[in-house]
């Protein structure tokens, strides 16, 4: 049984040139690691993907930042105690996972390595943030990259 359910949103029109059924197998398998490597009980996510626009209005409204950015991750439990009492069988929500497919590609392009390689790096981002990984100074950001390149490297999605 996963540790982790993961529903995926496609909130645009083309994810060329991936297919949504490929994407969310890439998804799915990102966060079962990221879940597995952080022995997460039974938790839900949600991943969107949305145009620059879209995210350019998130991150506007909630980070005063009028600009696109790759991905966006609100959790639900930030700020809260996180020993939230949930029934055994249902799962922990952790929150909601943002992407924007046009950057994605983008950032593809401008490293060099491929969409399923972008696609794994951001979904892995955003689900450490939502776990409270941040990346704000110097040693919180070599802990939090780290963790990622390891959960990467263990599944394939090198550079």
């Amino acid at each position: 049984m996963p540790d982790i359910v993961v529903g995926v949103l496609f909130e645009i029109d083309s994810v060329t040139p991936m297919t949504q059924e490929t994407i969310t197998v890439v998804v799915e398998k990102v966060c079962e690691a990221v879940a597995q490597n952080e022995n997460l009980a039974l938790s839900e996510v949600s991943v969107a993907f949305v145009d620059n626009e879209a995210i350019r209005a998130l991150n506007h409204e909630y980070r005063s930042l009028d600009e696109a950015t790759d991905v966006l991750s609100f959790a639900l439990l930030e700020g809260e105690e996180q020993d939230v009492e949930v029934a055994d069988d249902e799962p922990q929500q952790l929150g909601d996972i943002i992407i924007s497919w046009p950057r994605l590609c983008e950032q593809a392009l401008d490293y060099g390595h491929s969409h399923t390689r972008e696609l794994a790096f951001l979904t892995a981002h955003g689900m450490l943030h939502l776990l409270g990984y941040d990346h704000q100074n110097k040693d919180d950001e070599h802990t939090m990259f780290s963790l990622q390149e390891d959960i990467l490297t263990s599944l394939g999605y090198t550079r």
